[in-house]
């Protein structure tokens, strides 16, 4: 193993505190080795007052981290992979899939029990295309708003009651200590997480084969199975992880079950299916069933999509 490993990452807390985890995780496993994290600012990070899915592209939170791997200044990146694309630069893989977190999304609110308690044209803030397209089918009386920055920033907006709630993933909360300020979840049947929710990657230049072998030990085969699912679906549909695209995964008895849905913005359209396969076929099982949504219109739903991000 290398005396010294330098993980990109962003400078939220989060992707500190996630990356903070894997670097004593290497550390304990390989004594006298010596993991710095590298703070990247991401172009997700910078622009902070247009809603995501207006801001365009894909990879708008590891781009930069890619960059660093790619030239040297990292030799692993840890990402949130509901942040990564479906395609990876040459060159780079996600090599290494720890154990999942929870990957349900959280309702959050000071001063409501359940989403269902919320009163007709409550403000609900998301910074999610995905979560307001579902947002908007389950409940069209609500007022879904905009909701930018790190978690503690949207902490602090809902505490000073700009919001009477907000979504947030629940794996992040988990992961900062903060499952106190978790109302309830959302079970999949009411909102499909994103692609790779909760779960994290950390990626690798393809020629370091001595590194992955030394980081092998955080590998989860589970997650791993049902995250390739989650992402093969994705890949089909070329979406990128601001558009209103959900999947969850899960994996029993040797078989991959996977729900996908594709929703129009305002969630008056909404193409949902689920199918199995034994683990062995968790990417043709993706594929499969993003081919099934698009015979039945996600593509047009998508291309209003991108077309508004002037793709």
């Amino acid at each position: 193993m290398k005396k010294e490993i330098k993980i990109g990452t962003r400078a939220s807390l989060l992707a500190v505190t996630q990356s903070t985890w894997v670097k004593n995780r290497i550390e304990q496993q390989h004594p006298g080795t010596s993991v710095e994290l590298v703070k990247i600012t991401t172009k997700g990070d910078k622009i902070l007052d247009v809603p995501l899915a207006k801001v365009g592209g894909k990879g708008l939170f590891v781009k930069e981290i890619e960059d660093a791997l790619l030239d040297g200044r990292a030799d692993l990146a840890v990402h949130s992979m509901k942040d990564v694309p479906a395609e990876l630069p040459d060159g780079l893989r996600i090599a290494i899939v720890p154990a999942r977190e929870v990957p349900l999304d959280a309702f959050v609110s000071v001063r409501f029990a359940s989403f269902d308690e919320l009163p007709a044209g409550a403000r609900v803030g998301t910074s999610s295309l995905r979560r307001k397209s579902q947002l908007a089918g389950l409940r069209p009386d609500l007022a879904i708003e905009d909701l930018r920055g790190n978690l503690d920033t949207r902490l602090r907006k809902l505490d000073e009651g700009r919001y009477d709630a907000i979504i947030l993933a629940g794996a992040g909360l988990n992961r900062l200590g903060m499952q106190e300020r978790i109302t309830s979840f959302f079970q999949p049947e009411q909102m499909l997480p994103a692609i790779g929710q909760g779960a994290l990657g950390i990626e690798l230049r393809e020629a370091d084969g001595e590194l992955l072998d030394g980081l092998m030990f955080l590998h989860h085969p589970e997650t791993a199975v049902t995250v390739a699912a989650e992402r093969a679906f994705l890949l089909r549909l070329e979406g990128g992880c601001q558009v209103p695209i959900g999947g969850h995964a899960t994996l029993a008895a040797g078989r991959v079950t996977l729900t996908g849905l594709i929703a129009s913005v305002d969630g008056k359209r909404v193409l949902k299916e689920q199918a199995s396969a034994p683990a062995a076929e968790a990417e043709e099982l993706g594929c499969r069933l993003a081919d099934k949504l698009l015979g039945q219109g996600a593509r047009a739903i998508l291309e209003e999509v991108y077309g508004s991000e002037g793709r």
